[in-house]
């Protein structure tokens, strides 16, 4: 059978979303589905949201979209003041509904619920360690190491706790932590990956990505900064800044490909910064050509600022089918490009005969971008160039985005002329690492771009088989 996602998914995947809310005399449960709805892209697999009502938690999560987890009756009956809501994506082998989020325990001070972002890479060691005293996992997520740090360090309160369990675990993460009646954020100290704070009224909101507080009507505030916690409770908002790390690490494929494109970060909007990568992609990779059309949606962007740049007309040239859901019945294997064209149609009335500039926005494994460069050219196109607005991935991220082994990644195995070959385009160029850094209008250091250029900011382990390069929704020994 063919592999839907080998087909028509060639792109790196965002394990999870965030959302979380703080306060009174609202719906916090409708909000925060709202909220989870926004941040849909971020995770398919699974949905969840923990709600306390100052004395107990009511939880609900299952596998499947939001819309598919919750319905009316559901969010009615879970009352509170405080929710946390997850959203997560996974990879064959740990799609398990024990591994949804949030994730609710009791220790020694009371009721907590986890929802975490990222991914850690000391995860292993400290989950043996934890073993060897005595620790019980019930899931095969990193997540629940935090989990058990939380608990071990629980004598003094959940602020202490977490700036020791903070200098305990290495990685990148976002976290969104509840109790009976506080709401806290942390941030890692790179800032690899993204949370920001917005305000509904007097209510307080924490969550992935601001186009979130846009869809339930609240204002950006500011970023969470790295190495922060912020503490939201009956007197406010407060933080604590712990140990930020001088080396600055954002991950640039939020600007790329991961968010969507109305999300704002560090003052950038990320259309603005992907319409400029597509300006920079026309200056570095000029091309004689007829028109320019992207690969829809994420290559909107970049191939309008191509067009603007260059001077070359913008078509819709790939027509996108947005109602296919995640499962159907996958064609057989002799009819592979049905599945391709289930989801991305060409308009041969716009590309016969024509000259073409496909932009797209990575290229992880090539399978998709091979079949569609032979589909405009079945469908008559003349020439067809394929332009990436991001540099070639040679390396696995190990910070909480699900990439390929490397030996998967057609970057790491093949010259730009083998992959050219390989695709079957009449030209090749991606855009270069400083070009795609310079666009964002950010310092270049301030990111990071290992998949790019091998460079972690954070330590990795040297037998990188040891650990799972998945979030904290994934599968721990996944490699094993």
């Amino acid at each position: 059978m063919a592999d839907l996602y080998d087909l028509t998914d060639d792109k790196p995947k965002e394990e999870c979303g965030l959302f979380g809310i703080y306060g009174h005399a609202l719906d916090v449960a409708n909000i925060t589905y709202y909220g989870l709805y926004a941040l849909q892209h971020r995770g398919q697999e699974s949905a969840g949201i923990a709600i306390s009502n100052g004395h107990r938690f009511s939880l609900h999560k299952n596998m499947g979209l939001v819309a598919e987890v919750f319905n009316e009756e559901i969010l009615s009956s879970m009352k509170g003041h405080i929710a946390i809501g997850h959203v997560r994506y996974s990879t064959t082998g740990s799609s398990l509904a024990v591994n949804a989020q949030p994730l609710n325990f009791r220790y020694l001070k009371g009721l907590i619920s986890l929802a975490h972002n990222g991914n850690l890479t000391n995860a292993n060691e400290i989950r043996h360690r934890l073993g060897v005293n005595g620790s019980v996992f019930q899931t095969t997520t990193d997540s629940e190491v935090i989990v058990n740090l939380i608990a071990r360090y629980g004598q003094g309160s959940i602020e202490e706790a977490l700036m020791k369990t903070i200098i305990d675990i290495k990685g990148a993460y976002s976290l969104l932590v509840m109790t009976e009646n506080q709401l806290i954020g942390v941030r890692d100290p790179h800032g690899v990956r993204p949370l920001c704070i917005g305000k509904l009224g007097d209510a307080y909101i924490l969550t992935s990505e601001s186009c979130a507080l846009d869809t339930v009507g609240a204002d950006f505030i500011r970023d969470v900064e790295p190495g922060e916690i912020v503490i939201i409770n009956e007197k406010g908002l407060t933080s604590i800044l712990t140990r930020k790390n001088p080396r600055q690490a954002f991950c640039v494929f939020e600007f790329v490909y991961l968010a969507r494109p109305d999300s704002n970060f560090a003052g950038k909007n990320v259309t603005q910064v992907r319409r400029e990568m597509g300006r920079q992609l026309a200056r570095e990779c000029p091309i004689e050509a007829d028109i320019v059309i992207p690969v829809p949606d994420s290559g909107i962007a970049a191939a309008l600022g191509y067009a603007e740049e260059s001077g070359i007309p913008y078509m819709e040239g790939l027509m996108k089918n947005r109602y296919i859901g995640r499962t159907f019945i996958q064609p057989h294997q002799k009819m592979r490009e049905i599945a391709v064209r289930l989801k991305l149609n060409p308009i041969r009335e716009i590309l016969e005969g024509k000259r073409v500039v496909m932009v797209d926005d990575s290229i992880v494994r090539g399978t998709t971008s091979r079949q569609l460069v032979q589909m405009l050219r079945n469908t008559g196109a003349k020439e067809v160039y394929l332009l990436v607005s991001s540099p070639p991935v040679n390396y696995p991220c190990y910070y909480g985005i699900d990439t390929s082994e490397r030996n998967q990644l057609i970057a790491a195995k093949h010259s730009l002329e083998e992959i050219k070959e390989y695709i079957g385009a009449d030209g090749l160029h991606y855009i270069s690492l400083e070009g795609m850094l310079k666009a964002t209008g950010l310092p270049g250091d301030s990111f990071c771009a290992a998949c790019f250029s091998g460079d972690y900011a954070i330590p990795i382990p040297e037998e990188t088989g040891k650990y799972s390069i998945e979030d904290g929704g994934e599968d721990y020994g996944y490699h094993l």
